[in-house]
């Protein structure tokens, strides 16, 4: 028979039960980050996919307020994970667009995953991003989606838990977001789009569920003028179909990366974002997409700070 002394089973019960358990609890962590990562890597690869929209509601004070038609379409695209490190993985997306001997690649928005990152750009309206800075414990397990234009400027950004339940694997946050591109030269009656997403992983790739909110934000209030949901299922192809746009960005990857490098020194200032609409009477993106002037870094970074207020 073997006698534990009275002493030894205070230092078992005191100091080494409580650090098995913390020890338990990092190992959960740990599995359950890489279990986030699995399902945030299921969103890469070749997509079909479906972009579908309608108004549900409005509560517009204008007796004439026309809602935005039904919108729905089409597109085949590539999300390539163009970094991939423990607590990071960023998905570059681009469209493959035209008939099938006519094909042209568009470089299209980009999606950064951070692990428990405490520093957001929360958009006001206006073209201004306000820095937030939060405390480890409000983002302990949770993941931050960082969406950025296609010239990879700020869109909009938010951090939740990644949920495994009953199956399903999903990401869920609201947060606010400049006017969607199908209608910001179309609609000037609101200024912020309050944008509930759902990304969840299927047994055909994912969908992004949207239950949008369109809000009109003043000095003095915000008020709600309609509402909308939507839905975006990616249906995973084969990769061959997408090899145009891989071979795009291999050509192409380059410039990108350095475009992208010039907005993380902006990013790291910590400081607001104000972005001017124009400049030279173009877009960012259209300096950058449309014209061959832009293509180092001596001569895009100059114009990346050229739109900074």
């Amino acid at each position: 028979m073997i006698y534990i002394r009275k002493k030894t089973y205070k230092l078992i019960f005191f100091i080494l039960l409580p650090l098995m358990f913390l020890f338990s609890l990092a190992l959960i962590a740990q599995s359950k980050q890489k279990k986030d990562k699995e399902a945030i890597l299921k969103m890469c690869g070749c997509f079909e996919i479906n972009f579908k929209f309608i108004e549900t509601f409005n509560y517009s004070e204008n007796a004439n307020y026309i809602g935005s038609d039904e919108y729905e379409s089409y597109a085949l695209e590539l999300a390539l994970p163009i970094l991939n490190k423990k607590n990071k993985v960023s998905i570059q997306h681009l469209l493959i667009v035209g008939y099938e001997n006519e094909k042209s690649i568009i470089k299209h928005w980009r999606q950064d995953w951070l692990y428990q990152n405490t520093l957001l750009y929360i958009y006001q309206g206006n073209n201004l991003w306000k820095s937030k800075n939060f405390n480890k414990k409000q983002v302990k397990g949770q993941w931050t989606q960082k969406v950025y234009q296609v010239d990879d400027s700020p869109r909009y950004e938010g951090t939740s838990s990644w949920v495994h339940v009953d199956g399903k694997s999903f990401w869920e946050n609201e947060t606010s977001a400049p006017l969607p591109r199908r209608e910001y030269t179309k609609r000037d009656d609101y200024n912020i789009m309050k944008r509930w997403n759902r990304h969840e992983i299927t047994n055909y790739g994912w969908i992004h569920k949207q239950n949008n909110s369109k809000v009109l934000k003043t000095e003095l209030k915000s008020k709600i003028i309609a509402k909308e949901i939507g839905t975006s299922p990616y249906k995973k192809v084969k990769n061959k179909r997408c090899k145009q746009a891989i071979d795009w960005w291999n050509s192409n990857k380059s410039k990108w990366n350095s475009v992208r490098n010039e907005w993380e020194k902006i990013f790291d200032l910590k400081k607001d974002i104000s972005i001017r609409k124009r400049v030279g009477g173009m877009f960012l993106y259209e300096h950058l997409m449309f014209t061959k002037n832009y293509e180092t870094k001596e001569t895009h970074g100059p114009l990346i700070k050229s739109f900074l207020k």
